[in-house]
């Protein structure tokens, strides 16, 4: 039997890949219950969880594939715990469903998504940032959710952690983008000790069971109160349309009020939710903007523009969804081009694009996966855009 360890979190300094930040993140964030299938580049998340959880009370579960990991998870919040799954490319496509399944059914769900080349097996051990627009609409219908994307083992720390407090704040799937590079990258993350860590805690309702319905909003939020299975609520969970009580209504109306609120709750907080990293642009004729991997090689690249004289910043985004629009066309507005910066063909390159308004020139640079785009390809975009 495995002695519990009366300290779950290894505070201090470590040395420790972005996986198994991320992995001490969970735990940092009072997750105990992960549901998952190995998958090339995610499965050492998985791995060091197994390893860690039988010591502090928590527990992974191997499912049979990660059509059963997506729904086993979400069990489990559920009976009340806080939960994750683990994938990377294949395996997200196969949980589009439960995906719209936790935003229907208000599931505070976290996915972790190790990002590799596709389509379909693609390269496994390959970098790629190819699922920005999968994850936003890959399952059907209108819903809204939350994605952030950490640069190194430290972001992969302390995004895990902010992905479980968003989850629980506003009820919603909420994912975390990693992608292969900076899940397998060395760097030194430090674990605060528990005081100095913000962790959300479940928000379960305080009503009586006769005065609680698990769909209805008494604070105006846009985000119910949860409750927990067993605690003597009574509550139906279903992916059907449902009105308050949460039992099916296939009204129009109902349905109508339904996916309003479940966009309404994240996208008027878009502003406050959408988080990046701003440099250099004060004077700025040419702006690079970047996520993940590919934002440590642009820095380097934006450091040797300046070196040469040209005015240039950089934008590093954090938060993938919701965008803001807004936001970028302010910080935009002096500039006379962008260049975009992804191992995809093209999608931020379109946010930012409809974001500028056709005002100026947005100018893609990248690839389907595999090997990182190069500084020199970015610096020599940054010397075409600025001439």
């Amino acid at each position: 039997m495995t002695k519990r360890e009366a300290q779950p979190l290894r505070t201090g300094l470590h040395f420790m890949n972005g996986n198994e930040a991320c992995a001490e993140g969970a735990i940092a964030a009072g997750c105990r219950f992960v549901a998952g299938y190995p998958i090339t580049p995610s499965t050492e998340v998985v791995e060091h969880l197994a390893r860690r959880f039988p010591r502090i009370g928590g527990m992974f579960i191997q499912m049979e594939d990660e059509i059963a990991s997506s729904i086993c998870f979400q069990g489990a919040v559920w009976a009340g715990h806080k939960a994750m799954t683990v994938t990377s490319g294949p395996g997200l496509s196969l949980m589009m469903e439960h995906i719209g399944f936790a935003a229907m059914t208000e599931t505070p769900s976290v996915f972790i998504n190790v990002q590799r080349a596709g389509p379909s097996t693609g390269l496994p051990t390959a970098a790629a940032q190819g699922d920005i627009m999968q994850v936003r609409w890959g399952s059907h219908g209108d819903y809204a959710i939350i994605a952030l994307c950490p640069s190194s083992p430290q972001e992969c720390f302390d995004l895990t952690i902010e992905a479980f407090n968003l989850a629980e704040r506003y009820r919603c799937p909420t994912f975390l983008m990693m992608d292969e590079t900076v899940g397998h990258m060395m760097g030194k993350v430090r674990i605060p000790d528990a005081a100095d860590l913000t962790v959300e805690p479940r928000r379960n309702t305080t009503r009586a069971p006769g005065d609680y319905q698990p769909y209805a909003t008494y604070d105006g939020s846009d985000v119910p109160e949860m409750t927990r299975a067993g605690d003597g609520h009574a509550i139906h969970v279903t992916g059907l349309t449902h009105n308050e009580k949460g039992y099916p209504d296939m009204s129009f109306a109902v349905h109508d009020a339904l996916v309003r609120r479940l966009q309404r709750k994240v996208h008027t907080h878009t502003s406050e939710l959408f988080r990046l990293e701003a440099d250099g642009l004060d004077d700025a004729d040419v702006v690079v903007v970047a996520f993940g991997i590919t934002a440590g090689i642009a820095a380097y690249a934006v450091t040797q523009a300046r070196a040469l004289g040209r005015r240039v910043g950089l934008l590093r985004l954090i938060t993938l969804w919701p965008f803001d629009e807004a936001r970028i066309r302010t910080l935009t507005a002096n500039a006379r081009a962008v260049i975009v910066a992804e191992m995809n063909l093209g999608q931020v390159c379109l946010q930012v694009s409809r974001a500028v308004q056709g005002r100026i020139p947005v100018h893609h640079i990248g690839n389907p996966g595999g090997p990182v785009i190069e500084p020199e390809e970015i610096l020599a975009a940054i010397e075409g855009a600025a001439t």
